[in-house]
């Protein structure tokens, strides 16, 4: 009978983002644990504080969503999701100028992420995560949503208050 050492993945490297043509000088990493039906977002810090954020599930599954909130986007207000789980070890970078969430799709999940600034509460916005004008569907039933008391009371996207501007 073999066993088995593990697993090796290298999850961030600089020379390959360097390669791709952008750079990042990550500076905090951020991990949270949560369970099933826990909804957290959508959430952004204002410039100067703005980050752009590299995020991986290292445990279970999440449905990552960002929205482009720069004014004068084409893509302005437009949704992307991506599952991102421990098994298919994708990893999404949400850019500067896009509120971010996500949902948790399995019984746990571990969520770490990179940024590039640090965290300033005075900056902190957001969008509310049901606002019908995004038609966000999490990947499950809202009635079974877990959300923080913060997160229900942001406004929604066409009030909400932010400094992004989209550059061509």
């Amino acid at each position: 009978m073999s066993r088995q050492q593990g697993i090796f993945f290298e999850s961030y490297n600089a020379n390959t983002f360097k390669e791709c043509g952008t750079e990042y000088n990550f500076v905090q990493d951020n991990q949270a644990r949560s369970s099933y039906g826990v909804l957290r977002g959508l959430h952004y810090q204002q410039e100067p504080y703005a980050q752009t954020k590299l995020i991986r599930a290292l445990e279970g599954s999440i449905l990552d969503v960002v929205v482009d909130i720069r004014k004068g986007s084409p893509t302005y207000g437009k949704v992307y999701t991506i599952e991102l789980s421990a098994e298919n070890k994708k990893q999404l970078l949400v850019p500067k100028g896009f509120a971010h969430g996500y949902s948790v799709l399995s019984e746990t999940a571990e969520v770490m992420y990179k940024c590039d600034n640090f965290y300033h509460k005075a900056s902190e916005g957001g969008i509310i995560y049901n606002d019908p004008a995004l038609k966000i569907d999490w990947g499950f039933d809202l009635k079974d949503a877990l959300v923080s008391d913060k997160d229900l009371v942001l406004p929604t996207l066409a009030n909400c208050q932010h400094n992004f501007v989209y550059q061509p």
